[in-house]
């Protein structure tokens, strides 16, 4: 496999780039360091990957990219970047969504059209569901967004089935439901936990805490996407959750009994284009990618803990 990962100095992507090298792969790695958040936070994802001799990084936009430099010889590309947060994508802050969801992914499939690829890997988000799905969320569900951001990754994944459809492009879309672990962003919401608890602060809980999430381990998140790589169906759009449907509440008391610590809650309203539940039916990735999530919530949460506290100290 020669592998092209966008948005590769993210958490998921940079996760990603280090199994694809640890399989064998050769990678070549993207990402243009947008300032959501810091980038020596990004350049540090990438700390394990630039000394290995099959990795190979360029610093560019997905529209500034010179394709025709980078696709000979790929055999899959792996698009995971993104401009990533639901709060974020209300307001003039939307064209930079439409830009990095949607412009960016129409120019990469244009890109892409004449490579004989094998696979084209695209990160979409459970956010495209919305709270009309009903759980546990299927793939067939209704998808009425409710956030801008949310409607980023619907059109993205639109093109993607167009791209199939119409030229054939081998493009397969993953749902990812709320991933989490080592290198989370620091705006996701177990990163802010975790920190306030290891600087003994205030932390924020958007709603009463009864809203519930399906948290996925970012292992298993990648586990997934290779597995896409190399079995997922043309075309087809996959969940990929932890299994199993947990309250913010019950979150919460878990990472103290992680922690050791009691967290000083200071709730606040739902943020708007917020879902109130996400739960993922996987079973079409568990039949045709043989997917199965093998890390727990609380072995999650400790995963990421320490690496915080390491981080940190």
């Amino acid at each position: 496999m020669i592998a092209l990962v966008t948005g590769a100095a993210g958490f998921i992507g940079s996760h990603l780039a280090e199994r694809l090298l640890a399989r064998g792969a050769s990678v070549v790695g993207i990402d243009c360091f947008t300032d959501y958040y810091a980038r020596e936070l990004k350049e540090a994802n990438l700390a394990a990957l630039w000394t290995h001799p099959g990795f190979r990084f360029v610093e560019t936009t997905i529209q500034a990219a010179e394709w025709p430099a980078l696709l000979p010889g790929v055999t899959h590309v792996f698009h995971l970047a993104a401009q990533a947060g639901i709060r974020g994508s209300w307001g003039r802050d939307f064209r930079l969504y439409t830009a990095n969801n949607i412009d960016a992914t129409q120019v990469l499939l244009e890109a892409c059209r004449d490579a004989p690829l094998q696979r084209i890997v695209h990160a979409s988000s459970s956010s495209v569901y919305g709270d009309a799905a009903g759980t546990p969320m299927r793939e067939d569900a209704q998808l009425q967004p409710v956030s801008p951001y949310g409607a980023t990754k619907l059109a993205a994944e639109h093109l993607c089935r167009l791209y199939c459809r119409s030229y054939g492009l081998p493009t397969v879309s993953l749902r990812y439901f709320t991933v989490y672990g080592p290198r989370q962003r620091p705006d996701m919401a177990f990163r802010r936990f975790l920190t306030a608890l290891h600087n003994r602060t205030e932390l924020t809980l958007y709603g009463d805490g009864t809203q519930t999430r399906d948290f996925t381990f970012v292992a298993d998140a990648v586990d997934a996407t290779v597995a896409a790589g190399l079995r997922g169906a043309p075309g087809e759009v996959y969940n990929i959750g932890g299994g199993s449907q947990v309250s913010m509440n019950d979150a919460l008391a878990l990472i103290a009994r992680c922690t050791g610590r009691t967290p000083n809650v200071r709730r606040q309203d739902p943020g708007r284009g917020d879902m109130r539940d996400t739960w993922a039916d996987t079973s079409r990735a568990r039949r045709d990618l043989g997917y199965a999530p093998s890390v727990n919530l609380e072995q999650g949460i400790l995963a990421e803990y320490e690496w915080l506290s390491a981080t940190l100290s």
